[in-house]
């Protein structure tokens, strides 16, 4: 038995399930979940000493690959200073400049510790603001475990086969109302059935939670339309889109405003750290401007601002790591679908700048139905038959990959490789 298998044992005996996230698991794809020693660069190592190229990426925050100098020096200087005060600290100012700086529809923002917690406010002081109750999110897409996403949700609730949790209750329910991704003629149903009682209208602009999935043409700003002729918040879930897709995130890059913003992964450096932020008014609607409440007793701590705002500096100062990351999604992707073609498959590849998922279906996936399409015992064979070969993937079909600017073109060539070579196993 492996040290990764006797550590699973023991913590089934420990913790719910073995782990304290569902989706790791790998229940979606057999065997056991790997557990890790260290990350550098690339690559992850685990208890038994085998080193995967990461594609991973912690689901997102390291962008520029694992134990990334600058991050980590913020951190060592930072700890000498004690680790929490409860109390303002200069780089929580520091931080929210450099957010507002960066992200376009940003004006105040709030500092929380992660993006569930994040989505949440966001909900609160939407219906705070407008006065209202209802909200629309679109099936498939996953906002955290917040009683009012969990309503058709994604990413681990998909893979666990529980897309409806229980502990939800009815009226919870009642106020969340779903639609098809990239329906715009859905959304307007909604919108006319349930007449000013919609305070948003949250998703994911790139949704990565039932596998990457980009917005038709027309879709955000359509919704964009729409909840101004409503008056209606629109609320981008940039968690994972956020300083990835661009350095405003999927609203710079589609050049679209939301109302509100949630952040995450990138923005702590892969610290615990989130942030909800948006227009000058809304945001003060928020406690002790405004009578919305919400609270948090490490929120701004001094450790993980530390490690978020070295990551986001680099960013800030190196534009050239997005043109970079370009290039490596586009050199992976072409090698995917020049091996997919060689082989005469016709499988799947959603793809936009460092985010991408390999479908197993050969219909093309724009909602949650047609990600649900996939055949999930091919990808459980193709995620091990690549685990053999040294690539670590999200142990689900339905989550995007990240990559990072640690990827040489070698190690690019190398997936492809595996990439090509696993398939020819599994199919």
């Amino acid at each position: 038995m492996t040290t990764s298998e006797q550590l699973f044992e023991k913590a089934k005996t420990l913790i719910p399930g073995g782990v304290n996230s569902p989706v790791r698991a790998f229940r979606a794809v057999g065997g056991h979940p790997l557990f890790i020693k260290s990350a550098k660069g690339p690559f992850l190592f685990d208890e038994d000493g085998n080193r995967y190229i990461e594609l991973i990426n912690s689901w997102g925050p390291m962008i520029l690959g694992h134990a990334f100098e600058p991050v980590e020096e913020a951190v060592r200087d930072a700890i000498q200073h004690s680790f929490s005060f409860g109390a303002p600290t200069r780089k929580e100012v520091e931080m929210a400049e450099l957010i507002v700086e960066m992200v376009p529809s940003v004006e105040k923002v709030r500092m929380v510790n992660s993006g569930t917690e994040a989505t949440m406010a966001a909900i609160r002081v939407a219906r705070g603001f407008t006065g209202r109750d209802k909200l629309i999110k679109f099936e498939g897409c996953y906002h955290g475990h917040g009683d009012s996403f969990l309503i058709a949700a994604g990413s681990g609730a998909i893979t666990m086969g529980t897309p409806d949790s229980p502990g939800v209750t009815k009226a919870t329910a009642l106020d969340t109302l779903t639609a098809p991704f990239n329906d715009l003629f859905a959304v307007e149903r909604l919108i006319d059935a349930n007449a000013n009682q919609i305070a948003a209208v949250i998703l994911e602009p790139v949704v990565g939670n039932m596998g990457c999935v980009l917005p038709e043409p027309g879709f955000l700003q359509g919704l964009r339309d729409l909840c101004d002729r409503h008056d209606i918040l629109l609320i981008f879930d940039e968690v994972m889109t956020g300083f990835r897709l661009a350095k405003g995130g999927a609203q710079e890059h589609f050049g679209i405003r939301p109302d509100l913003t949630t952040m995450g992964k990138i923005i702590g450096g892969g610290m615990p750290v989130g942030a909800y932020g948006g227009r000058r008014e809304i945001m003060d609607m928020v406690s002790p401007a405004g009578p919305v409440y919400q609270a948090g007793t490490l929120s701004g701590n001094p450790i993980a601002m530390s490690a978020g705002l070295a990551m986001l500096r680099h960013l800030n100062e190196h534009p050239e790591v997005y043109t970079r990351l370009t290039e490596i999604g586009d050199k992976l992707v072409a090698g995917f679908r020049s091996s997919l073609a060689s082989l005469g498959l016709n499988f799947t590849i959603n793809h936009l700048g460092s985010m991408y998922t390999l479908f197993m279906t050969e219909r093309p996936v724009s909602n949650f139905v047609d990600a649900k399409s996939s055949d999930l015992a091919l990808f459980g064979r193709y995620f091990q038959a690549m685990l053999k070969r040294g690539v670590y993937l999200a142990p689900s079909q339905f989550e995007s990959l990240f990559l990072s600017v640690a990827l040489t073109d070698e190690l690019v060539d190398e997936i492809i490789w595996a990439n090509e070579e696993s398939l020819k196993e599994v199919i």
